[in-house]
């Protein structure tokens, strides 16, 4: 697998790692890049562990440097896909960062501040703005058609990301107005069927126009981009 680079990504849940299978690695091995990708560790039973969900910031810092310490080939990168949304109050820089208004600047120095924490050059953090759901408002009937939905919740939903002058990483944080809230209160089947409706929706949208709409989701993309060769 020579001028292959390696991408290890440690993601919140199961709709993110089944994202990340299904649309980001094929999309990134147009670039050489091979990814492996796990659920984000949120405890421990005896010996077993217990995967999805980022509750104690800690135990995710421990997750990260963890899998760094099996996996120290120097062609490897290590990445992540947390939401902003419900963001542990450990996590570093938080406490600062409930005073800036701005949702990219935040988001700017969350990411520092936890690449500061993690202090190894093959990480390369990355929040989502506001949480995963924010990218299904790019295209709302690509969700609508998964769910079987009728138009005038389709509608409903592209109305909401026309309130965000169509940037769905715009979509606020709020406890009932986070991407996900708003579309369990239109689409309720959503909450039942997250993993494989939000997964398939985003990756049926397609990484090109989700780069397009979403410029934070797209610097991300592109840095893992650079990781790798410019296809042919």
């Amino acid at each position: 697998m020579s001028g292959y680079k390696r991408l290890n990504i440690i993601v919140e849940g199961e709709t993110e790692e089944r994202f990340v299978n299904n649309t980001v690695t094929p999309y990134l091995g147009n670039f050489s890049i091979v990814t492996s990708v796990r659920k984000v560790e949120s405890g421990r039973k005896k010996s077993k562990i217990f995967r999805g969900g980022l509750f104690n910031y800690e135990k995710a810092k421990g997750d990260i440097t963890k899998w760094m310490r099996e996996d120290q080939n120097p062609e490897v990168y290590f990445t992540t896909m947390f939401d902003l949304y419900a963001l542990p109050e450990n996590f570093p820089g938080q406490t600062l960062a409930h005073n800036i208004k701005d949702p990219y600047a935040k988001i700017d120095y969350l990411e520092s501040e936890f690449s500061k924490d993690i202090a190894d050059k093959s990480f390369i953090p990355y929040i989502q703005l506001h949480e995963f759901e924010s990218l299904l408002f790019v295209q709302p009937a690509q969700l609508g058609n998964i769910l079987f939905e009728a138009q005038n919740s389709v509608s409903e939903l592209e109305k909401i990301a026309d309130e965000f002058g169509g940037n769905p990483e715009l979509i606020d944080e709020g406890k009932t107005t986070a991407p996900s809230k708003r579309i369990i209160k239109i689409l309720p089947k959503y909450k039942s069927q997250k993993p494989t409706a939000g997964a398939s929706a985003a990756g049926n949208t397609g990484i090109p126009l989700l780069k397009e709409r979403c410029k934070h989701f797209r610097a991300w993309i592109t840095k893992l981009e650079g990781l790798g060769t410019t296809p042919n």
